[in-house]
């Protein structure tokens, strides 16, 4: 989608329930900062789309979910860890 104005598009993109991946695709990278910065979504490509980084995390909110994936954020969510702490009995 190709808009103009910065606040019709971050209307556009926000009015949804999902909120996993934006795109952005402009010259000016300050600008693609600020306009991220105001979607409601967990990731933001700019200028690509098609690409992962392994080092950091996919993320998303609204019905999307939370948590993280592709990160050591991702392997947290898929364990439970648990704490044991022991008092040694007095003999």
């Amino acid at each position: 989608m190709k808009v103009k104005d910065d606040a019709e598009a971050v209307a556009l993109m926000n009015d949804s329930e999902f909120g996993l991946t934006a795109s952005l695709w402009t010259k000016d990278i300050d600008r693609a900062t600020r306009v991220a910065d105001q979607i409601e979504t967990g990731t933001v490509f700019m200028n690509r789309c098609d690409y992962l980084d392994p080092a950091l995390c996919w993320t998303g909110c609204k019905n999307t979910g939370r948590g993280g994936g592709l990160s050591i954020i991702g392997y947290h969510n898929l364990t439970r860890p648990k704490s044991y702490y022991l008092k040694k009995p007095v003999n």
